[in-house]
């Protein structure tokens, strides 16, 4: 079968090469999955340049999670078991982990469904307790991430802020019902989330930025607000001023979705269930930007890094470049 494999540390586009390699052997306690769709997340990113918390060892294969088809035709959602990532024709996966795929989503919109909307989750519901009618700011509105945060709190009836960078993620923020999108590249985030919310703040900020965005959000949250940090997608990690949390009485959450998969399995399959009632209901749905064979995978991983797509970008295994996800099954 053919896979992506990192055989030296680096940029996505120069450490991944396309291998022909023998189809992987499940374990004890795994199974065999045929790759339908695989989600390019950053920490795919991370994985190529040795950046990330696990660390492989080489050569691997990136992709840490898809939809997939077992071998007596189910769909499902699975985190590939490493070294043997998602950016190949078949994987194997902890048989326990596995997920029904909604029937509402595609092969492609499926596989976007599991990391971010979970985090974006638990970082709601589970860390900050978000309550209706509470101001809801996101950074990266546009992004996988932010995304899949923008629709989880306008479906718990939430005000959303979105902050993004450039006209483009602007429209594209729009497009998935904030209220006020923020473009930091031309606007003061801070004067407008005060203007916008009558000089009380955002009573919730979810983080996956980090540098900046997390400065400029301590300077915004409101009285007892709650400030979820995700992750640093900015490539700096803030040092927050513990008195200043102090003097404005603000939480500072800390949100590490794998923790939930071993010290709480339970909590994530609960969460699974109501992702997918979401997803039946049509308040929640991926925003798939791209679909782009096996071949592209190494640009896409890439181009998530570097920040210049919008939404998700999935790989679909065996797809000609430009057709439609449905035509792949």
């Amino acid at each position: 079968m053919q896979a992506w494999r990192v055989h030296t540390h680096g940029e996505p586009r120069e450490a991944m090469r396309l291998d022909e390699v023998p189809e992987p052997r499940p374990g004890e306690g795994e199974v065999k999955l045929r790759v339908l769709a695989a989600n390019v997340n950053f920490p795919d990113a991370l994985l190529c340049r040795g950046q990330y918390q696990i660390r492989p060892p080489l050569p691997f294969t990136p992709g840490v999670e898809i939809c997939g088809e077992t071998e007596d035709g189910r769909r499902v959602i699975a985190n590939p078991a490493l070294p043997h990532g998602g950016f190949a024709e078949y994987v194997t996966a902890p048989a326990a982990a596995l997920l029904p795929a909604p029937d509402a989503l595609d092969d492609a919109e499926a596989a976007a469904l599991h990391i971010g909307y979970q985090t974006g989750w638990f970082g709601l519901h589970r860390r900050a307790r978000l309550q209706a009618g509470e101001t809801l700011l996101v950074h990266a509105a546009a992004g996988g991430v932010g995304s899949a945060a923008v629709q989880l709190g306008k479906a718990a009836g939430a005000t959303v802020v979105g902050v993004v960078g450039g006209k483009a993620k602007a429209r594209t923020a729009e497009e998935l019902g904030c209220d006020l999108v923020v473009d930091r590249r031309s606007e003061d985030v801070v004067a407008r989330v005060k203007e916008f919310t009558g000089g009380r703040g955002a009573d919730v900020v979810y983080d996956p930025v980090g540098g900046d965005a997390y400065a400029a959000s301590a300077k915004c949250v409101a009285f007892e607000g709650r400030i979820v940090v995700v992750g640093f997608a900015g490539g700096t990690v803030p040092t927050p001023a513990l008195n200043h949390a102090l003097v404005k009485n603000y939480a500072i959450l800390g949100l590490h979705w794998g923790l939930y998969a071993t010290k709480d399995p339970a909590s994530v399959l609960a969460c699974h269930t109501e992702l997918t009632r979401l997803a039946t209901e049509g308040a929640i749905k991926p925003l798939v930007s791209e679909r782009v064979p096996l071949a592209g995978a190494a640009d896409a991983v890439q181009r998530v890094a570097d920040g210049t797509t919008t939404g998700r970008v999935v790989v679909v295994p065996g797809a000609a470049a430009g057709a439609p996800e449905e035509e792949t099954r």
